[in-house]
């Protein structure tokens, strides 16, 4: 019976989680199946509730984002996407840029040591920006905790603020993307499972960041790409993710969070804030040049995750290639640089 106290700290966060998802439908906020049980949970948890969300949920909902998201990825699509090659690459280099000015800033502020600082603001995941950090002798509680905070700040903004901004009458631009596969096929979705999982497992067994997204995005994406529409995912698959993403953030936050570190984490909030009206201004900017919403710019150059900005954009029916395009590149090249940079930045020091 060791199992009972896990599944059972885990039925009371779905419970949660699916309480606040009905507060916040009832309420009409965007991604209610992600933003109410994110903050139903955390408040539960520094509350002192036990609640959980077992690795294998956690999985599950990043499966079905990506899974989700590679189905936008018709041939095209992908042809316009490559005309927007060089915007990408330069939201990439702003990315980092931003994330190197906010690790100086949070340095001064918090007090903090350099690669503490320097990886607690890299716009990563925080899994990812963990293991680098402590390759570099980083405090890895405080990045793992700054970035539970950034994602906070992140989801408790954005998706309100770009679902304002797009109705007041901004340029709808001329996107208009919608999913290869147009209904739900038991078999095909059954084959379409098969395949994504199966991508999801080799990419993890290979160690590669965020397997259980980009796996499945990737998987996807190459069958639409080619014209194979096996199926869509049902509307109650996404939630799900949805949901269990929500649980899974919300979770991280304990009854400590607060109280060890308050100058930090007031710190990480101050800076990124700063970085998300930095980004936004940005966004903003990059959509007069590339002619598209400036929700989905702004979504597309936003300091958050793959599958919390693509939903976004999903929900709200803006660009979802585009964001995922934008997101895809900058944790690839995240992941693969951010330890030569930072290595770069103290020799240069």
């Amino acid at each position: 019976m060791v199992w009972w106290p896990r599944w059972r700290a885990f039925g009371a966060a779905l419970a949660a989680g699916l309480l606040g998802a009905a507060l916040c439908l009832w309420l009409h906020t965007p991604l209610p199946w992600m933003i109410g049980p994110l903050f139903a949970t955390a408040a539960l948890r520094l509350a002192g509730r036990e609640l959980a969300c077992p690795v294998r949920v956690r999985e599950a909902g990043q499966w079905a984002i990506g899974t989700a998201l590679g189905l936008y990825f018709t041939a095209p699509v992908l042809a316009v996407l490559a005309s927007y090659t060089p915007w990408i690459i330069f939201g990439v280099v702003v990315a980092l840029a931003l994330g190197w000015l906010g690790g100086l800033a949070l340095q001064r502020l918090a007090g903090v040591d350099r690669a503490t600082a320097f990886f607690a603001m890299a716009v990563g995941g925080a899994s990812e920006m963990a293991v680098q950090s402590e390759r570099h002798g980083a405090n890895v509680g405080r990045v793992a905790a700054a970035h539970s905070l950034r994602m906070m700040l992140v989801v408790a903004t954005i998706p309100f603020g770009v679902r304002y901004w797009g109705s007041h009458g901004l340029k709808e631009g001329h996107e208009n993307f919608v999913p290869g596969a147009a209904m739900v096929d038991a078999g095909g979705l059954a084959l379409l499972v098969l395949i994504t999982v199966a991508t999801a497992l080799v990419f993890k067994r290979g160690k590669l960041p965020n397997a259980w997204v980009i796996g499945p995005l990737l998987a996807a994406l190459l069958l639409t790409a080619f014209g194979i529409h096996l199926s869509r995912l049902p509307e109650w698959m996404i939630r799900a993710g949805q949901l269990f993403i929500g649980i899974a953030l919300g979770t991280r936050f304990t009854p400590d969070f607060l109280y060890a570190a308050p100058r930090f984490l007031i710190s990480v909030a101050v800076c990124t804030v700063a970085m998300l009206l930095a980004a936004a201004a940005f966004g903003l900017g990059l959509s007069q040049v590339m002619d598209i919403h400036a929700g989905t710019a702004i979504l597309a150059t936003s300091p958050g995750g793959i599958a919390e900005m693509s939903l976004t954009a999903k929900t709200l029916h803006l660009g979802v290639p585009i964001v995922t395009a934008f997101h895809v590149a900058r944790m690839v090249v995240l992941v693969l640089t951010i330890g030569p940079l930072f290595s770069f930045l103290q020799r240069r020091s």
